[in-house]
C-alpha cells in the first residue's frame, strides 16, 4: 500500500525527535504506551495512527501535537479546496455552486462533527464545551481527507483559531478565505434567518467587527482570497473556477 504524504512526515518528525533526544525504539514506546511494533511502522509512514494515539507520542517526545501537522514540511495534496471565512461569507452558497460547477461533492465540516458527535453544535457547545468540539473538529478534518481525495468544503469560522487543525488545512488543501464587510456578514445571516447575533446583545456588530479584525491574520494565511462583498454567487464561483 502506497503511504500517504502526511503519514510520511509525522513518521520522519517522530523519528527526528526521537533520535535527537536519544531515545530508542522501545523507550518511546514504552514512554506512549504502545507496542514498538507499532511505533516503528509509525515512523515508516505506514501506521494510520489516531489522534489520542499521536497525543500520547507527541507528549512522549516533549512536543505539541501541531508539530506534526505544520504545513511547510508537508507534500501538499490540493485536490480539496476548503474555504474559510466568519458565518456569511458565503460559504456555503458559493461552495455548493463551486462543488457542482467543478463536478466534485460539497462537503460542511460542521455537519460533519455534528454526525461524529451525534447531536447538533449549540447542544455539543453547552455540554461538553469548545475545547471538546475542537478535537472532533480536528478528528473529522482528518477523517475527510483520507476519505476524499477531492471535493469543496466549508469550514465553521473560526477553524483558523485552532492551530492543529488549521496547520492540516493549509497543508493539505487549496485553501480561499472568502472576504467580506462586517456589515455583509451581518446581512447574510439574517437573510438565513438567524437572528442570534442580536438578540438581547446590543453590541452585536462591534463584536463582529472585532471578531473579524482579531481573525483577519488568520485568514490571510489562505493560499487564494475572494471578496465577495456586493458581489452574486455566480460571479464569485466564475473568479474561483478559472483561478483554480
Amino acid at each position: 500500500m502506497k503511504a500517504e504524504p502526511l503519514l510520511l512526515e509525522v513518521g520522519r518528525k517522530v523519528r527526528a525527535r526521537r533520535q535527537q533526544q536519544r531515545q530508542t525504539l522501545k523507550g518511546l514506546a514504552k514512554a506512549s504506551g504502545l507496542s514498538e511494533r507499532f511505533v516503528s511502522e509509525l515512523e515508516a509512514g505506514r501506521a494510520n495512527i489516531s489522534l489520542l494515539n499521536l497525543q500520547q507520542v507527541a507528549e512522549a517526545l516533549t512536543l505539541p501535537l501541531g508539530h506534526f501537522f505544520e504545513a511547510a514540511a508537508v507534500a501538499p495534496s490540493r485536490g480539496v479546496i476548503s474555504l474559510l471565512g466568519l458565518r456569511g461569507a458565503g460559504k456555503s452558497s458559493i461552495g455548493q455552486a463551486l462543488a457542482g460547477k467543478l463536478g466534485v461533492g460539497f462537503f460542511e465540516l460542521d455537519q460533519l462533527v455534528e454526525a461524529a458527535a451525534g447531536m447538533r453544535l449549540p447542544e455539543l457547545f453547552a455540554i461538553h464545551g469548545e475545547d471538546y468540539f475542537r478535537g472532533l473538529e480536528l478528528q473529522a478534518l482528518m477523517k475527510f481527507l483520507e476519505s476524499h481525495p477531492r471535493g469543496v468544503l466549508a469550514t465553521g469560522g473560526g477553524l483558523v483559531t485552532s492551530p492543529e487543525a488549521y496547520a492540516l488545512l493549509l497543508a493539505r488543501t487549496e485553501t480561499v478565505w472568502l472576504k467580506a464587510t462586517p456589515e455583509e456578514h451581518w446581512t447574510r445571516v439574517v437573510k438565513q434567518g438567524d437572528l442570534r447575533p442580536m438578540q438581547n446583545r446590543p453590541h452585536a456588530m462591534a463584536e463582529l467587527k472585532r471578531r473579524l479584525k482579531e481573525r483577519q491574520p488568520l485568514y490571510a494565511k489562505a493560499r487564494r482570497q475572494c471578496v465577495t462583498s456586493s458581489r452574486t454567487v455566480s460571479a464569485v464561483v466564475e473568479e474561483l473556477a478559472q483561478s483554480l
